[in-house]
């Protein structure tokens, strides 16, 4: 039985994971056995990039963290080597980097075990999907270019009215108003 520092120490730690994965928007565990330093460094510099949380983490106290938010079916993937990448922003952040890297390496050494958003554990396939989806500011951006496109539309119609009646666009647009009554 350990000794009630040690004991404290792993409650600590329990507490830390359990709070972590409560304030996070999504997370993903990873089997890394087999990646070598260099690439470990990669992966945690584009970790850190993208506003990711990464660390390796013993199986038990992931387990007891994980059932402590209600996320008991990750006890049957916590086994072998994990790591745990957790974001609290960008929610698809993790399993896209994550899930690149496993690509990169044809699933060999590095594999998703599982993963989980919002207090819902979710299937490889689920994960694989979210992960080829565009970044949010990217989604953002995709948006609002479609708002912007009647509007951009408009003025390049106004603008080859102007130039057909050889004046300015306040001519146009004045000379085209009366006409529309």
């Amino acid at each position: 039985m350990p000794n009630a520092k040690v004991l404290s120490e792993k409650q600590a730690i329990v507490a830390e994971l359990t709070e972590k994965i409560k304030g996070a928007a999504s997370g993903v565990l990873v089997d890394y056995k087999g990646i070598t330093v260099a690439e470990d460094t990669a992966l945690r510099a584009e970790l850190r990039k993208n506003d990711v949380d990464y660390a390796v983490v013993k199986n038990t106290l992931l387990r007891f963290a994980a059932n402590n938010c209600g996320m008991e079916a990750l006890d049957e993937t916590l086994n072998g080597t994990t790591s745990l990448a957790v974001s609290a922003g960008d929610p698809i952040a993790p399993m896209r980097v994550v899930n690149n890297f496993a690509k990169k390496f044809n699933g060999a050494k590095f594999t998703i075990k599982a993963g989980f958003m919002d207090g819902k554990v979710l299937s490889l396939e689920e994960i694989s999907a979210l992960a080829e989806l565009p970044s949010k500011e990217a989604l953002l951006g995709q948006v609002l270019g479609t708002m912007l496109a009647p509007i951009t539309s408009l003025a390049i119609v106004l603008k080859a009215i102007a130039e057909k009646q050889g004046g300015d666009l306040e001519e146009a647009v004045a000379a085209e108003a009366p006409a529309a009554e």
